[in-house]
């Protein structure tokens, strides 16, 4: 799997392997020529948690008013 990948709705993850084998996820959007890190956590199963995703997606929202 790539390291950065699109989530849809603009948003793109990042993601790292930390010591003792835990995976961290950042989740960002670009803005202009700028990355926006809206959201991180460390990841606890396989797919991407709805609340995280949600809100990545609402901090976005939030930038675009």
């Amino acid at each position: 799997m790539p390291v950065c990948r699109p989530l849809g709705n603009g948003l793109r993850e990042i993601r790292s392997t930390l010591s003792g084998g835990r995976l961290a996820r950042i989740i960002f959007c670009i803005a202009g020529n700028q990355m926006i890190l809206l959201h991180g956590f460390i990841k606890k199963s396989r797919k991407t948690p709805r609340t995280d995703q949600e809100t990545a997606n609402s901090r976005k929202k939030e930038l675009e008013t």
